[in-house]
This record gives structure tokens, C-alpha cells and sequence, in this order.
């Protein structure tokens, strides 16, 4: 088929992956491109890039001009749009036979003013990392005034977009402003060559060991699985990243390069990057996927070494270390030169990049008490690390952190540069996750197929953790019928019998007694994830598995997976294949073992452990009777107790606890003590949201009355959902007299709209619903439809 009869056959396609992310940035980009080819003269540009009009209308403009150029144009136009979309938007696009390479070769320019159209695209790309030097240029050289500066650089624009503002202004300024800023700009490039040339060889090679120990530590997908079978550049897909501020929706979906971009910046002064996203949205993924791009040279080209640290493994450091041993202990070794490499990353900062994956699994919450600013000075490791996020250590280092978003308070965020939120898959990522993990079409149709049936699954898939347990399970799933997957817990039950069911001999019948058959394994592991959840423990020694009785044949199962622990090569350490792993192991230790103390579930649920107030490591531990509890007390180890950890295991104990899985449990436990459980759930979920209630303010007179929600509450509607039971959703919405319920801030998503439907459908009367400042989507909005009936106001 002609590329000219492609664009008009995948015009509705074409259109759609251009403006799905409501952001510009994919159209300008294929106009870059297009005008750097001599396809589009200065005019069509304008005409096509109307400010104020719909971004529809615009490509519209663009594919209808397009067309009427002819068939070396829309060969141009397919070869930009492949290489500007992202792999999941442009998966459903067929590019065949347009040319793969844009670049021309053998001309040359006349003038800087041509320069400025045919080099565009690789000049907004150069121009990104340097528009404050640029406009300082062009207004020493009276190019520029202040006036057209602020024009360049309005607050709403991300880089590439006053990039191009500026190489606008810079043509309209005429052939001398244009030679300034080329000139300005071939300066920059030259000045970093030069930098580079002075490399001494020992750095070199250092910079050529660093690069390949981080490509070997992130080419396998580790999260999920075995990580042999799960290479990352096969299975790795896009997830959201938007920047939290409020000009969040203006700057639109932003590239694993923005992370540590210029664009969002709040604070100059500032180093650390924060990436937030809620458990299994696909956080240490994302850094994976930006390390190895490093590596490879393809990404964060401006940054000569990068440093990866895992605080989960941190935790276990119990030396002080200065920040030399820290960086090359934790990471690489210099063969010789140490001293030297050391100094050149003090006196050239901004070359370096650091980043911390997991700062919530820090046993130590984070202070600004203890202040180190000498870079050869020992001290504990989660003071170093507090020291650098600071800025007190290491000023001018770029640092990158991920943490799920309760977890960082307003002491941390004042030292931060940015925060980037990270929102899980697109429905075109869900899209095209399942296509890649399925070679075989046809699967990845069925499970497709599937997903669309059901909603609330698709909704759940928007967590990568979660899209991935669907895909592997897709025999189980396609097979269940209408007993198909509605919450988080059938989604993990259905990941337990997975895997016990691949280790159990083929003769086994597994039914509904697969989960006796495997009660030993599931209560060693159970224990073993129940006492780290104690202790923010998620890496384990041998000894450990020996105190919990767990085997090597249990470790056979698929859920433990080895920990890549830099700092202990001697012997091995294991970790669950994700937190939220560990917390499904710890439910089902609570629920199934009659070795817990009976406060267990009401500290579970209890209010005031959830607000990361400094605990001791024996207070949750007090609900297991042990002979080793006396020492664990003496320690007197100070941890935070993770709110979200905690909430995590008592959704899924909820969840394990709901009339539809207690056959599972039938023969495994006394049915008087499973009951005796699901009353102090229902008591503890019913006792949380009158407390709720409780602290709505009265109205003043004149207004309706209004209850701000807090995160709090949408995890008790979520444990509600979890029961499957109606009779506690309308138990506790009977309790709510309200006229206006706003959930602004809430990270709300597809997920959390699925249960709050299948609460608030319960209210005595009609509310207004606020969700702004969320993640809801057209899927989320979807789930909401139980529940518009009572709604008065969305």
C-alpha cells in the first residue's frame, strides 16, 4: 500500500495517537521534523500551530495538507510520526514502507535564518538543556530585550516548547540574531567536547566499568519474576509520568528525560528529584529502565556516572561510611586512581547523578537532625543519605528518589527540586504490556478481549504489578468464567494458585483444596513476611528463612526471589518478589495462623498506627508470642512503622476475610476462629469510618455541609470493596449525612473508583462528588456508573 493511501486509511489512528496524551508535544515534534526536511514551509507551520485552537483541528490541518502534497510528504510524515510516538501510542499504526531515516545529507545553507528550519528538530533538542545561556547571550548582544525573555520563558511551557519560542523569536529577529544563537550554541557543544577530552584514562575506564556494572544490574526485569526470562527491553512499557503542580495538565505526559529535565522545576536551589507512585505502579522500573539507557549512552547523556542505590539494601548497612566508601562499595570499585576519581566528582557535581530507589523502605524516617557536610566523613548511611537529599553533602549532584507519596512529608519536600508522579499504565500501556508478554497474538487478544468484559479487572491493570500477575495468570483467567477477578485480593489468590499449581505434580488435584495441600509453604512464608512487615524488614538471610522454617524447596515456589545485595557478597538474601507480595504472605499469616496474638487485627486497623509515628520494632511484633521476644525488645531499635505497608496487608486481610473465599479456608482453619476474625474486621472498619464521620465540622449556616475526605478514608472504602459484602458498605454509609463529599488529592484512580462506586451507592442521600487533582481517566469514570444515581454533582 502507498504511504499516501496509508495516512488516509489510518487518519483516525494517526489522529488519535497524536492527541491522546492531550499534550502537544508529539504534534510539534513531527512539525520539527517536517520543516526540517523542506516539507513544510515557515507559513504552513504557522497556519497549522493556531494558538487557542483545538489540538484536534490543528492535526487535522497537518494530515489534510499532507495528503494533498503527495506521496513523498506522507512518507516524510509516517517516518516522524513512528519516530516521535512512544511504542505503546503508535502500536496500532502500520508505517510500512516509509523511510527510516529523516536525516539529509549534502546540503547546506545559505543562510542561519535556513539553518534555524533545516536543523530544527536537533536544535530544540540542544537548546533544552541551555535556554537561560541562550537568552543571556542574544540580550548581551542586544538581540533580545528582558520583555521577549519572559515571553520565551512562560511558567506553562515545558522546555522544547520555549526552545521553539525562542528559535521563533530568534527568526523573526533576523540573519544576525540567528547567527548569535548558533553560534552560542556550537560554543556549548564544543566546551563539553573539550571537557570530555580532558577525562583522564583511569576515569575512563572507571566511567567504562560503572556503565557496564549498571547495564548488568538493569538489562533483567528483577520486580517480577524469574528475572532470566524477563529481559527489560522486551517487556519493558511506558507508564504515566506527570509533574505535580498545577500546571501539571498544560505541560502534558512527559519522557523519562524530563525526570531530571528542566521542566516542573520549583526550586533552583535544589537538587533532589522525588518520583512518587503508589505501590507496584512501576517506580523501580522506571529507574531500572533509566539506568540502563544511561549505560547504553542513549539517555542522560550529560551526566558522565551515575550512582544506583537501593534503600531497601541500605537498611541492612550497619557500618558508618563517608561518602567515598559509600559510592564505591555500594556500587563500583575503582581498579586504581580512587583518590583521584573521588575529586573529580567533588569538583564537577554537575556531571553526577545519584538515585535512590524505595525511600519509604527506610527503617529511619527522615530528619534533618544530624548534619554532615564533609564528603570523607563517616556517619550511618541513612544520615549520609539525609545529607545528600539536603543538599548539605554532595551540592550540585543531581539525585533521583522514588517513594510512594505518603511517605515523603513537608520536612523533605522543602529540599526538593520537583516531584514527578508516576500513574501507572495508559490504557494503550495496559494495551501493549499484555501484547508483549504474549508472543502469541491470539492470547493477547483473548486476555485483551477479557479485560474489556470486565472493567473493574482493566481497571487494576492500570498498577503494572498488577497487569503483570493478569498476564501470567491468563490460563487461569480465561478459564474462570463468571467467577472472574474483581479485587486486588482475587487477583493475588489467583498468583498463589499459579504458582503452587506449577510446582505441584500433574496428577495433583488441585479444586478447592489446593491451598491445603500448600498450608505448610504458605504459613512459613506467611510468618517470614508477617515479622519483616514488624521490623520494615524486606531482605532476608539464610537465617531468617531457618527461624521461619522456610526451605529450599519453599523457595522452589517463584515467590522469594535472591536480592542483588552490593554489600554482602558472602552469603545469599533473599527478598519477596514485591512488597505488596510480602504484605498478601503477612494477610494470609493472619488470617490462617492461630499463632497470633488476638490484638493483631485491631493494631492492623488502628488509626493511630497509621500516621508514621516513630514505633518500637516490638509493637507490632508483640501480636506473635515468641521465645525471642524479650531480646527483640532490648534492642529498643527505633522504626517507622510503613503506614502503607500496613494498609496494604489489611486491605488483603479484608479482602482473604469476605464470604466468597471462605471455602478456601474450610479445611485449613477452625470456622469459629475465621469468624471470630471477620468480626473484628467488620468492627475495626465500621469503628474507622464513624471516626470519620465523627470529625466533620458543622456547617456554617447558609452552606451544605461538606467532609473533606482524607487518604485514610479512601483505604477503609477500599477494605469495604475488598468484603464483597453490601451490608457493610450500607452499615456505613447509613452513618454519612452529608450534601457535598470532596476527594481532591485522594490518589484516586480506576482502582479506587471502582470501590468507592460500590460503597457510595449505598448513601440515604444524593451528594455532590469532587474528585479533582486525581488520577480517575475514562476507565475510572466508567466505574463510577454505579453510583451517578446518587450523585447530584461530579
Amino acid at each position: 500500500m502507498f504511504n499516501r493511501d496509508l495516512v488516509l486509511k489510518q487518519r483516525a489512528e494517526i489522529l488519535h495517537a497524536l492527541c491522546s496524551s492531550g499534550s502537544t508535544e508529539h504534534l510539534e515534534r513531527v512539525l520539527d521534523k517536517l520543516l526540517s526536511q523542506g516539507e513544510l514551509i515557515w507559513e504552513e507551520y504557522q497556519n497549522i500551530q493556531v494558538q487557542g485552537r483545538a489540538l484536534y483541528t490543528n492535526v487535522r490541518q497537518l494530515l489534510d495538507l499532507v495528503y494533498t502534497k503527495g506521496e513523498d510528504t506522507c512518507e516524510f510524515f509516517l517516518a516522524a510520526v513512528k519516530q516521535v510516538l512512544p511504542e505503546a501510542q503508535g502500536a496500532g499504526i502500520t508505517f510500512s514502507g516509509c523511510c527510516s531515516n529523516l536525516e539529509k545529507t549534502g546540503e547546506s545553507q545559505s543562510t542561519s535564518s535556513q539553518t534555524l528550519l533545516t536543523q530544527r528538530a536537533s536544535l530544540v533538542t540542544k537548546l533544552q538543556a541551555c535556554i537561560d545561556g541562550a537568552l543571556e547571550a542574544l540580550v548581551e548582544s542586544g538581540h533580545f530585550t528582558s520583555s521577549d525573555c519572559d515571553d520565551v520563558l512562560l511558567p506553562i511551557h515545558t522546555p522544547s516548547q520555549q526552545a521553539r519560542r525562542l528559535l521563533d523569536h530568534v527568526r523573526s529577529k533576523g540573519e544576525s540574531a540567528a547567527k548569535c544563537v548558533l553560534h552560542y550554541i556550537q560554543e556549548s557543544e564544543s566546551s563539553l567536547n573539550q571537557e570530555k577530552w580532558t577525562l583522564s584514562k583511569e576515569f575512563s575506564k572507571y566511567q567504562k566499568k560503572l556503565s557496564s556494572s549498571v547495564s548488568a544490574q538493569s538489562c533483567f526485569l528483577s520486580s517480577y519474576g524469574r528475572t532470566s526470562h524477563m529481559p527489560l527491553d522486551e517487556i519493558y512499557t511506558e507508564a504515566q509520568l506527570e509533574l505535580a503542580n498545577d500546571f501539571a495538565d498544560l505541560s502534558g505526559a512527559l519522557d523519562l528525560d524530563d525526570i531530571v529535565g528542566a521542566a516542573g522545576t520549583v526550586n533552583d536551589e535544589a537538587d533532589t528529584v522525588l518520583v512518587s507512585g503508589e505501590a507496584g505502579s512501576g517506580k523501580s522500573t522506571v529507574l531500572q529502565r533509566l539506568h540502563l539507557l544511561w549505560a547504553r549512552g542513549v539517555s542522560l547523556k550529560g551526566f558522565l556516572l551515575l550512582f544506583p542505590f537501593s534503600c531497601r539494601r541500605l537498611n541492612s548497612e550497619q557500618r558508618e561510611l563517608s561518602v567515598q566508601e559509600l559510592l564505591f562499595q555500594h556500587c563500583c570499585w575503582p581498579d586504581k586512581e580512587q583518590e583521584e576519581i573521588f575529586q573529580f566528582i567533588l569538583d564537577h557535581p554537575h556531571l553526577i547523578l545519584f538515585s535512590f530507589d524505595g525511600l519509604d523502605e527506610l527503617k529511619q524516617g527522615f530528619s534533618d537532625e544530624h548534619m554532615v557536610c564533609c564528603p570523607t566523613q563517616r556517619a550511618p548511611v541513612n544520615i549520609l543519605l539525609f545529607n545528600l537529599l539536603q543538599g548539605f553533602l554532595m551540592k550540585g549532584v543531581r539525585k533521583v528518589v522514588t517513594s510512594r507519596p505518603e511517605a515523603v512529608g513537608p520536612m523533605l519536600k522543602k529540599h526538593l527540586r520537583k516531584e514527578v508522579l508516576l500513574k501507572g499504565f495508559s490504557p494503550s500501556g495496559i494495551d501493549c504490556f499484555v501484547k508483549k508478554h504474549h508472543r502469541d497474538p491470539t492470547v493477547a487478544a483473548k486476555v485483551l478481549e477479557s479485560l474489556q468484559m470486565n472493567t473493574a479487572l482493566l481497571g487494576l491493570c492500570h498498577s503494572p504489578v498488577l497487569c503483570w500477575i493478569v498476564s501470567q495468570c491468563h490460563k487461569e483467567l480465561l478459564g474462570c468464567g463468571e467467577g472472574s477477578p474483581q479485587t486486588i485480593t482475587d487477583v493475588y489468590l489467583m498468583i498463589l494458585q499459579h504458582f503452587l499449581q506449577h510446582q505441584s505434580p500433574l496428577k495433583s488435584t488441585m479444586g478447592l483444596g489446593w491451598l491445603q495441600e500448600h498450608i505448610k509453604v504458605v504459613l512459613h512464608l506467611g510468618q517470614l513476611a508477617f515479622e519483616g512487615l514488624g521490623t520494615s524488614c524486606y531482605i532476608f538471610t539464610d537465617t531468617d528463612l531457618e527461624t521461619c522454617y522456610v526451605t529450599e524447596k519453599d523457595i522452589c515456589m517463584g515467590f522469594l526471589i535472591l536480592s542483588k545485595d552490593m554489600s554482602s557478597t558472602h552469603s545469599k538474601r533473599y527478598e519477596f518478589l514485591h512488597v505488596t507480595m510480602q504484605c498478601f504472605f503477612a494477610a494470609l499469616f493472619i488470617v490462617l495462623s492461630n499463632n497470633t496474638d488476638r490484638s493483631t487485627i485491631h493494631k492492623l486497623f488502628e488509626p493511630q498506627n497509621m500516621k508514621g509515628t516513630r514505633l518500637s520494632s516490638n509493637c507490632f511484633m508483640g501480636c506473635i508470642p515468641s521465645s525471642d521476644q524479650q531480646e527483640q525488645g532490648l534492642e529498643g531499635e527505633s522504626v517507622i512503622a510503613e503506614t502503607s505497608n500496613l494498609q496494604i496487608t489489611a486491605t488483603f486481610v479484608s479482602g482473604l476475610l469476605s464470604q466468597r473465599h471462605r471455602s478456601l479456608w474450610f479445611h485449613c482453619c477452625p470456622s469459629a476462629g475465621m469468624e471470630k476474625k471477620v468480626r473484628q474486621v467488620v468492627k475495626c472498619l465500621s469503628k474507622g469510618m464513624h471516626k470519620h464521620f465523627k470529625s466533620i465540622p458543622q456547617p456554617v449556616q447558609g452552606e451544605k455541609k461538606s467532609m473533606h475526605a482524607m487518604p485514610g478514608f479512601v483505604w477503609l472504602i477500599k477494605c469495604i470493596y475488598e468484603m464483597q459484602e453490601c451490608k457493610i458498605a450500607k452499615d456505613a454509609m447509613s452513618k454519612l449525612e452529608v450534601d457535598h463529599l470532596k476527594l481532591t488529592y485522594c490518589n484516586i484512580g480506576p482502582v479506587e473508583c471502582t470501590a468507592l462506586a460500590y460503597v457510595l451507592q449505598y448513601l440515604r442521600n444524593p451528594v455532590g462528588l469532587q474528585l479533582d487533582y486525581n488520577s480517575v481517566g475514562d476507565v475510572g469514570v466508567e466505574q463510577l456508573l454505579p453510583c451517578m444515581h446518587i450523585c447530584n454533582s461530579l
